[in-house]
């Protein structure tokens, strides 16, 4: 089945920054990396966009490495 995604479940880089207590330049940062385990976004145009609960398990898998 698949999951519908609503606009309230969608963080802006600032949010998220303030969410996890960094500098919106280290989030800037995460999302210039590409390729597999790269930080999960979404791209809505110019606008990036992130799911927290996706964002908050690649943080997980990260740490776990």
């Amino acid at each position: 089945m698949e999951q519908t995604l609503t606009l309230d479940e969608l963080l802006t880089l600032a949010e998220l920054a303030e969410k996890l207590k960094v500098r919106k330049s280290w989030v800037y940062a995460r999302t210039r990396e590409t390729g597999p385990g790269s930080m999960p976004r979404l791209k809505a145009g110019k606008y990036l966009r992130f799911q927290e609960q996706a964002v908050m398990e690649w943080l997980r898998e990260r740490n776990a490495e």
